[in-house]
């Protein structure tokens, strides 16, 4: 059975973020190991610094793994770390990077058996909208190929309610039927592993089919 899955608006590892407790816990452990691929040019230690902080409050040890780029993803070394992991999750940053150094990769390919499995899978911002396909590029708004842990569902990042001009296009251009779920930052989509979905966190998802909203039970199961 896949394990939890949750698609964070952005900011993540911060106050507000009350969901990272409840995941920790469906760990079943203590351990928790950061893939700082999307920040890779942004200073991915930071990102790994940040999350150490975060979950030491919550009883939580960090592990950041330096899948930065491509052959990172290729290192069967790496893929056997992902594998054993029971709580990944991938940073912010950009997502056309982090689809470019995971895409058909024995380091994806051991994150989807792990979940498989039921490991914890979270992904913020870059994270959230990579695991989806379709994925929302970021450059204009528009769709492109995502990695497809979850199919016909897209992902709006950073979905506050002062919406950005690029989401509105993206709404517009999404295809008919297709959910697009806008989640604020320090927000989690999650999906449970009898594949319900809800909100947590700071603030509240909204799912839009058709250029209107609509509920959760819109989601894919």
């Amino acid at each position: 059975m896949n394990g939890p899955l949750a698609l964070v608006g952005g900011d993540e590892w911060r106050p507000g973020c009350s969901f990272d407790q409840e995941l920790l816990a469906a760990s079943g452990g203590r351990d928790v190991l950061v893939l700082p691929t999307a920040a890779a040019y942004e200073h991915p230690e930071r990102a790994v610094a940040v999350a150490e902080a975060w979950f030491a409050g919550l009883g939580g040890t960090v592990r950041g793994l330096d899948v930065l780029q491509r052959r990172d993803a290729l290192d069967a070394g790496n893929a056997a770390v992902v594998r054993d992991a029971r709580f990944v999750y991938l940073s912010g940053g950009s997502p056309l990077h982090l689809r470019s150094v995971l895409k058909e990769t024995p380091v994806w390919e051991a994150l989807v058996a792990a979940w498989d499995d039921g490991a914890v899978v979270a992904g913020s911002s870059a994270g959230a909208m990579v695991l989806c396909d379709p994925m929302v590029d970021p450059r204009g708004g528009a769709f492109t190929v995502g990695l497809g842990m979850v199919v016909n569902l897209a992902v709006l990042a950073h979905a506050e309610a002062d919406v950005a001009s690029s989401h509105h296009r993206t709404l517009e251009l999404a295809s008919a039927g297709l959910p697009v779920a806008a989640v604020p930052t320090r927000t989690a989509l999650v999906r449970d592993p009898d594949g319900t979905w809800r909100s947590a966190g700071a603030g509240s998802v909204q799912v839009f089919v058709d250029g209107r909203e609509s509920g959760l039970d819109a989601l894919p199961g």
